[in-house]
């Protein structure tokens, strides 16, 4: 994506790791020469299962704009049944990426006019042996593959280093399996 600031807006639950995921991509963009990385988490309720979304900006320049996200480039949704239950392609801007977290079929999803890609990121997750729900590195392959804004090994190198002590190889082979089958079409 050639344009000044990329917005991405991240949706899952408390305790599937959307803000963790989000900030692993934010310090892997600011490694890769992104200047301008701001991340803004929103919480509501605050209590595991209850809908979270957090915000990311990516720019090569500084941001001065540190209000939300509005219209999103990107939406990375880490569980599929957030997308009935919530709005969460609210504002995308058309053209725009879609990143689900689904054992659903692609076939299944329909957002005329914008691009979507599709991972089994909770199966993959459970095979590589991290624990049922977490998703949060799993999620960042699929967003590598679907995006191509980061390389797939900048970003295994920062969730290495995010968990540092808590089972780095699993997440990371999480990431790497999700990448591998990440599905995407264009709608």
């Amino acid at each position: 994506m050639e344009k000044d600031i990329i917005e991405i807006r991240w949706h899952g639950r408390g305790g599937q790791g959307a803000i963790t995921a989000a900030k692993i991509v934010a310090n892997a963009a600011f490694v890769s020469g992104f200047g301008g990385v701001v991340m803004a988490p929103t919480f509501g309720t605050e209590r595991r299962g209850a809908p979270v979304l957090t915000s990311l900006k990516l720019s090569k320049n500084k941001i001065y704009d540190l209000s939300p996200i509005e219209t999103p480039d990107m939406v990375v949704v880490l569980d599929h049944l957030l997308v009935e239950e919530a709005n969460v392609v609210d504002g995308l801007k058309p053209g725009g990426l879609i990143i689900i977290n689904s054992p659903k079929a692609i076939g299944e999803y329909h957002f005329p006019g914008m691009k979507v890609a599709i991972a089994d990121v909770t199966t993959l997750a459970s095979e590589v042996g991290l624990t049922k729900g977490i998703v949060n590195t799993g999620i960042i392959g699929a967003f590598a593959k679907a995006s191509g804004l980061l390389d797939i090994d900048v970003l295994l190198k920062a969730i290495e280093e995010e968990f540092e002590g808590k089972k780095p190889q699993r997440n990371v082979q999480a990431a790497r399996l999700t990448y591998e089958k990440t599905v995407i079409a264009s709608n």
